[in-house]
């Protein structure tokens, strides 16, 4: 008969009661624009899924392709800045 002890700690990892601390929870907040730029680029897929894209449409994911991609960057250089001291690159 083989114990299963070792499962227990990886069962318990997860529990509910288990909160994000505030370091996650501030990472979250930092990302949360290129989270939401990405939500926007895939309801403009989405809304294409169906039925041939017409111009707008093309407009549309265009530009939530570039809100995507400018969150993205300002998400790098923000981070960037804050891992060089002194802004030294």
């Amino acid at each position: 008969m083989e114990h299963i002890v070792t499962v227990q700690d990886a069962v318990t990892a997860f529990a509910d009661w288990i909160e994000p601390t505030d370091a996650e929870l501030d990472a979250i907040e930092m990302e949360l624009p290129v989270i939401l730029a990405d939500v926007d680029l895939l309801d403009a897929y989405i809304i294409t899924l169906d039925r041939t894209p017409t111009e707008l449409d093309t407009r549309r994911i265009r530009r939530a392709r570039r809100r995507a991609l400018a969150a993205r960057v300002a998400l790098l250089n923000r981070t960037a800045s804050e891992t060089l001291p002194g802004g030294a690159a």
